[in-house]
């Protein structure tokens, strides 16, 4: 393509200059824009085509974009007119001597006082031929395309290679970072343009609607490193020193910002919106504070349940995500305490991300200091709450028992209904092999082994003879599972069901799926859900599955049951230890 006017190189590495007032030089402003994204983008869109393209702040929160500098009035006005007659720049454009202009935001990085004034164009341009597109500045190059709809570049092969070759070391190396960040490169970053960088560039240029030579002209290049540089910019990473969480690490501090400590954390929340945080860990301790940092981190919203996770000896990561956010953490065992830190990310920004994760990793290095366990005023106190971080709770939670030594759990279908995930004692995930009839079989993903089994006797105990219930009537709150007492009232339903048993208790919803025990410590029956009724019932009016019916349920789906043997009467302590040996918690996530 045929260049008109000269092209003035700017420098992306060079320090940023404030302001133009002392250049004394002239200048086409060509437009405005309200937000630096939408100016930001304008000033790409505009350096496709035209070389000496700069972005301004200036008073009254606006950007302004420009072209130049020119020398004299006259060389920026003949620059104007021609450029105008060309559609390359907008019709209202006008001249100006800069006073107003402050900071450059593009390119970034632009050193202002290293520019040479802009030459105007030497000739005027060519008439366009008969029914050819007008260049506009969206499209500079329409009309003048390589034949099959590829914009050609502002450079031939042979300039392109000859600029190439101006680039030192770190200038090569810098292309192929942005080139990796760009998703484009994959290979090591040694500068040497081998064949894997040229694949890099052709495919760059193929995404991005120019010809694939396989090497970037000056423009793609400053196109490309300036892509790379808004991210930087936008991350604003910098190192930090937490003296008080005993921590030096590098942080995006343009998206977060230290918020408080509650320890065990140093919380850094997000800065305008971000949505992105980030969890300095610091804590006194040893193996076993590390391992129960771990299982406890795992019980956080912050840290979804779908992920990688790494436990060692002295160090252990967590990975989750779900499709609001990815969170990472990374701790380890130094010098008598627990460091690492917490980075979490709001989806569908996994470049940037990344970029943060690896200065993160990279850079984390703990001191001698560790946080206090009562520093501060401390988070908020709540049951589910830690720190001041909200505990992921299921969105239902209740009983079942273990009927086989692998780990099959018996228990309402009420309870399962509904549900995309299940857990046993919040650890073991768990999934629906059987339902009927109010009964539900779980089987864990992984086998496990039980503490104990349901033994069960086909006896029905005698009418008005106790009874007891082991379940979580609060949801998994109390941590344990509770005995509950009651009589055997009737051995059928209110409606002669004859596999019902009508039990004289008062028992809660998260009860349901609970064995039912005789004074020996035999499975009889198994807790059944309240079911609605027009009627309401006396609040001590209960239902349990009967032995018979749940045998058959089992037998049916591969499951041996399990017959007790004579035993004299258990104490209340026997039967507590009994239940909870026997009696696991169900958490139904949907």
């Amino acid at each position: 393509m045929k260049r008109i006017f000269a092209v003035a190189t700017l420098s992306l590495g060079a320090a940023l200059t404030s302001t133009t007032a002392a250049l004394a030089d002239y200048w086409i402003q060509i437009e405005a824009q309200p937000t630096l994204t939408s100016a930001t983008e304008a000033a790409r869109s505009y350096a496709r085509g035209l070389p000496n393209v700069v972005g301004f702040d200036i008073p009254g929160k606006w950007l302004a974009i420009a072209l130049g500098p020119y020398a004299s009035e006259a060389d920026a006005d003949r620059a104007r007119r021609l450029l105008r007659s060309e559609g390359l720049i907008p019709g209202d454009s006008y001249l100006t001597d800069g006073s107003t202009y402050r900071a450059p935001f593009y390119p970034v990085g632009a050193n202002l006082a290293a520019l040479t004034p802009s030459a105007p164009p030497a000739e005027a341009p060519a008439a366009p031929a008969p029914n050819s597109e007008a260049p506009t500045a969206a499209n500079p190059y329409s009309g003048e395309d390589s034949g099959n709809g590829i914009v050609l570049p502002d450079e031939t092969l042979s300039e392109a290679r000859k600029s190439e070759r101006t680039l030192d070391s770190d200038a090569r190396k810098a292309l192929q970072v942005a080139l990796k960040f760009a998703g484009f490169y994959t290979s090591t970053i040694d500068g040497a343009y081998g064949p894997g960088t040229r694949r890099a560039m052709a495919a760059w240029q193929t995404a991005n609607g120019y010809e694939a030579t396989g090497v970037l002209t000056t423009l793609q290049r400053a196109e490309t490193l300036a892509a790379y540089q808004d991210v930087v910019d936008s991350l604003a990473l910098a190192p930090t020193v937490d003296e008080t969480a005993g921590v030096e690490i590098t942080l995006p501090l343009g998206l977060v910002s230290f918020d408080s400590y509650a320890p065990p954390f140093a919380k850094y929340a997000a800065k305008d919106g971000s949505g992105v945080e980030v969890l300095l860990i610091s804590q006194s301790g040893d193996e076993a504070t590390l391992g129960g940092l771990y299982e406890i981190m795992q019980t956080l919203e912050i840290v979804p349940t779908e992920g990688p996770r790494s436990r060692k000896n002295k160090s252990f990561s967590l990975t989750g995500s779900d499709q609001n956010i990815v969170s990472h953490t990374e701790a380890r065992l130094v010098d008598g305490a627990v460091k690492g830190w917490t980075l979490i990310w709001p989806q569908g920004d996994e470049a940037r991300r990344q970029m943060a994760l690896e200065a993160m990793r990279a850079s984390f290095s703990p001191t001698d200091a560790v946080l206090p366990d009562a520093y501060g005023d401390g988070a908020e106190q709540d049951i589910d709450l830690l720190a001041g971080l909200e505990i992921r709770r299921a969105d239902k939670a209740g009983t079942g028992f273990f009927v086989d030594g692998k780990g099959a759990v018996l228990t309402s279908a009420a309870l399962v209904e509904g549900c995309t995930q299940l857990t046993l004692d919040d650890t073991y995930s768990a999934r629906v092999t059987a339902q009927e009839n109010g009964l539900a079989l779980l089987t864990p993903d992984a086998a496990i082994a039980p503490q104990a089994v349901a033994a069960f006797d086909s006896r029905l105990p005698r009418l008005q003879s106790e009874i007891a219930v082991s379940g979580f009537a609060y949801e998994g709150r109390l941590g344990a599972p509770s005995l509950n007492y009651g009589l055997m009232a009737e051995h059928r339903g209110l409606e002669g069901e004859e596999d019902i048993l009508r039990l004289t208790m008062v028992t809660l919803p998260g009860e349901a799926g609970g064995p039912v025990f005789n004074g020996e410590g035999a499975v009889i029956g198994m807790l059944a859900a309240r079911a609605e009724s027009a009627r309401n019932l006396p609040e001590n009016v209960s239902f349990a599955y009967d032995m018979e019916k749940i045998a058959t349920f089992l037998s049916s789906n591969g499951v041996a049951v399990t017959a007790a043997e004579a035993a004299e009467k258990k104490s209340d302590a026997q039967l507590i230890d009994l239940g909870q040996s026997l009696t696991t918690l169900v958490s139904c996530w949907k």
